[in-house]
């Protein structure tokens, strides 16, 4: 199950590194991600696992708290103009409202959605 874990971390300079180190420690691959400072000196990171179990323990040894959890649609996606486009019409047309989107390794799309049967059924 593609799950995306949301963790703050503070806005410095290895804050990133200690995590992405601790992951890889732990044997957890991480196949999306993406590192957004939101201000007030904390950045808001989402790290895209197959099993959110071991990078748990990784996260808490480290001190960073899990924030959110939530299971994902990966979709693969050609790397050409107006793809993101066409795939966020598709679900818009079926009503599904996207709450998170980013790309993943191997040209992948990574959603969240209100309903994530309907985004996925969309999609098929």
């Amino acid at each position: 199950m593609a799950t995306d874990i949301l963790v703050h971390v503070d806005d410095e300079p290895g804050a990133l590194a200690r995590v992405g180190h601790a992951l890889g420690a732990a044997g957890v691959n991480i196949e999306g991600m993406c590192a957004v400072t939101n201000g007030g000196g904390a950045a808001e990171v989402h790290l895209l696992v197959d099993d959110p179990a071991p990078a748990y323990g990784a996260l808490e040894r480290l001190g960073v708290e899990v924030v959110l959890d939530r299971e994902v649609a990966v979709v693969t996606v050609k790397d050409e103009p107006g793809v993101l486009g066409e795939v966020t019409e598709r679900l818009s047309e079926a009503g599904v409202n996207l709450s998170l989107a980013y790309l993943a390794t191997g040209t992948r799309l990574v959603l969240a959605a209100d309903d994530l049967a309907a985004a996925r059924a969309a999609l098929t």
